[in-house]
């Protein structure tokens, strides 16, 4: 059986259905990929995040190597243009081979999920980072929504 790469967004979520959603994949290792884990959402900044997710027998890491670089959203953020985001953004990550590698590793140890804001996993720079470590591991991507589990289809697959 192909290992799986998870990734989800808790937009719209509270903290104990966001938590209660990962234990129902089998998560056991959270991989937070935004560059500044703070958020306006109560339970989601880093400190309490790693708490609540301790207490839910789940391990928290933060890879901040990972977000997405503050010029490249501040750009999307004044032109709203997707693809130029996704090219500012892949050139970035391809600058980061060790960072990427880092991940890689604990993805192979841990039934690990890639976490950030956005709930739409076509909309969010997490599904570049997945994609760049499924191609060192081999292993299938699965975006998790509230109520659901979606196989990325341009993630690698191991033979």
């Amino acid at each position: 059986m192909t290992k799986s790469i998870y990734t989800f967004g808790y937009e719209g979520l509270t903290i104990d259905r966001f938590i209660a959603r990962l234990q129902a994949a089998g998560i056991d290792l959270v991989v937070d990929v935004r560059a500044t884990p703070l958020s306006r959402k109560r339970g989601f900044s880093k400190t309490s995040f790693e708490q609540a997710l301790a207490s839910a027998g789940i391990s928290y890491t933060h890879a901040k190597a990972m977000g997405c670089p503050k010029n490249v959203r501040d750009r999307y953020k004044r032109d709203g243009s997707w693809s130029i985001y996704t090219a500012g953004f892949l050139q970035y990550l391809g600058g980061q081979d060790q960072s990427v590698e880092e991940v890689a590793k604990l993805t192979r140890s841990k039934n690990a999920c890639l976490v950030c804001f956005e709930a739409d996993y076509r909309f969010c720079h997490r599904t570049y980072v997945a994609r760049a470590v499924a191609d060192k591991t081999g292993a299938a991507i699965s975006h998790l929504t509230d109520q659901t589990e979606i196989v990325d289809a341009l993630g690698a697959v191991a033979a």
